[in-house]
């Protein structure tokens, strides 16, 4: 059993399963996969996000604005506190902090990340949290907010061992993605290695991010098999026992089991 810990269905390239979201869903529980997280990224994509949820049982959802559409974004401490109470929202984010692609809102980034560890505090939810080109400033605000009293996941990881282990130190999980099978991946296949069995996960991030050996093809929730081997692989560890750890991590973290 594996879990896609952060997808977003509701933008998958549906081509490729003639055009059935149902169709794709069940290509990856064919493949073992039984639970899927898919992670909102603004308010327009919300309601989608919540309804597949609703839908579907092996499903779970989130609330929150990514850090690349908070320009415009007029969202306050309350809106992320009533989405949190629908009872298939299990998470707030993804939220964090973006400077490699869009440096020149760094201020209001920083603003609505607050607002949403506040959130996730108030909430009593887990954070989901992006970052890229921003280590110290994530951290910072992540201590400064109170981040350890709900922990999280830092997702689609990239970053060095030591901002993971900062990480971890609050309670948070770390999750790999298609990226640490790619060939310019090497130090963080070395982060992947040294990530605690009870703190790593595994994602697809689908529609993005395509595994190797299907890179330059539709990515969807069914290859988080293939991120899963090859992280497995890298561990010495067989694939049903990392199957076993990632989704018991997963289900502590998200679903208090």
């Amino acid at each position: 059993m594996l879990v896609d810990s952060h997808c977003h269905l509701d933008r998958l390239d549906l081509e490729p399963f003639d055009g059935s979201l149902d169709n794709a869903l069940n290509a990856a529980r064919e493949c073992g996969v039984k639970q899927f997280l898919c992670v909102a990224i603004n308010v327009e994509n919300q309601p989608t996000v919540t309804g597949l949820a609703e839908k579907y049982d092996d499903i779970y959802a989130s609330v929150g604005i990514h850090p690349l559409y908070t320009k415009g974004q007029s969202v306050d401490l309350a809106y992320l506190c009533e989405q949190a109470e629908h009872p298939k929202i299990v998470a707030i984010g993804e939220t964090g902090l973006d400077y490699y692609y869009a440096d020149e809102t760094k201020e209001e980034q920083q603003a609505l990340f607050r607002t949403h560890v506040k959130a996730a505090v108030k909430s009593n939810k887990p954070l989901i949290i992006h970052t890229r080109d921003a280590r110290q400033d994530t951290l910072d605000i992540l201590v400064e907010e109170g981040a350890e009293k709900v922990g999280g996941v830092l997702h689609c990881f990239t970053e060095s061992y030591e901002m993971a282990q900062a990480a971890m130190e609050m309670g948070f999980y770390v999750s790999f993605s298609g990226i640490v099978t790619f060939r310019n991946a090497a130090e963080l296949r070395e982060v992947a290695k040294a990530i605690p069995d009870n703190r790593i996960l595994v994602e697809t991030d689908s529609p993005y991010l395509t595994p190797v050996p299907f890179r330059g093809k539709p990515n969807s929730p069914r290859h988080v098999v293939d991120v899963a081997r090859c992280v497995a692989e890298l561990r010495g560890q067989d694939l049903q026992t990392f199957s076993q750890q990632t989704t018991a991590n997963f289900q502590r973290l998200f679903l208090n089991q």
